[in-house]
């Protein structure tokens, strides 16, 4: 599988912008889809996840950070992931990666680590101006 992100870009607090992911392959809709960001220095970190129909549905999972400013949506007819960001803040600026997991876990808390995604795309800068 191979991902690409866009939608990434400058933005004043307060703003919002929309991240994709487009994903190539045949098995889209089997994969859990996440989002992470990674701050030059820092780890990187989870942001959200949304699981596969097959799974009890699409059911998503946010970091705490989020409190309710970011939606991530799939549509598996068009294989690519989306990231609704509002209410962004400059701690929000860093480079956003999208990352697909073939696993089948239980827990969707365990989406969090990034150690169970199989593939990554090549990310796309977010950068929130004060």
């Amino acid at each position: 599988v191979q991902l690409q992100a866009s939608g990434g870009g400058l933005v004043q607090a307060g703003g919002s912008l929309r991240l994709s992911c487009a994903a190539s392959g045949r098995t889209f809709s089997s994969y859990a889809m996440g989002w992470f960001r990674q701050v030059p220095g820092k780890e990187r970190e989870f942001v959200a996840v949304i699981t596969s129909n097959g799974r009890s549905g699409d059911n998503t999972y946010y970091a705490g950070f989020v409190k309710g400013r970011f939606t991530i949506s799939r549509d598996n007819g068009k294989n690519t992931v989306t990231l609704q960001m509002n209410s962004l803040k400059p701690e929000d600026t860093a480079i956003y990666y999208c990352a697909a997991s073939r696993s089948h876990i239980s827990s969707i808390y365990s989406y969090s680590y990034a150690s169970v995604y199989d593939f990554w795309g090549q990310g796309t800068q977010v950068t929130v101006s004060s």
